[in-house]
């Protein structure tokens, strides 16, 4: 595998795994309020349900790159606008709200589009 090959296969699976920790860490708003100990844990485990799926997709993704990256981009694309009408509505700041956007679902359209630039390379190269 060449370098290029091996940065092209590796980035996607790491910035997507550090994207989910950082969407995981809004899951910790559960706790700290005045509810039982096991309310707050199931809270914060209904909080986690969009990681558990965004790590399926990744999953999915390590071992079928193309239906991973589409899986992506397409998740990226369709929780943008929604994202940005949810944050925008709450504090009306189109600043702020790209903001949010960039931090948020870019780098998953981003993880889609190097999964399915690193299956095509890979499909290139063994052609």
């Amino acid at each position: 595998m060449s370098k290029a090959l091996k940065i092209v296969h590796w980035t996607p699976r790491i910035l997507c795994i550090l994207a989910i920790l950082f969407l995981s860490l809004f899951a910790l708003d559960a706790f700290g309020h005045e509810k039982s100990f096991w309310k707050q844990l199931l809270d914060f485990i209904i909080h986690l349900i969009p990681s558990f799926i965004l790590l399926i997709i990744l999953i999915i993704s390590w071992k079928w790159e193309l239906i991973g990256g589409i899986a992506f981009t397409v998740i990226g694309i369709v929780m943008t606008p929604i994202i940005y009408s949810h944050n925008y509505a709450m504090n009306q700041s189109v600043g702020t709200s790209l903001v949010v956007i960039a931090s948020i679902t870019f780098p998953f359209i981003v993880v889609g589009v190097l999964f399915i630039l690193s299956h095509y390379m890979k499909k290139k190269k063994v052609k």
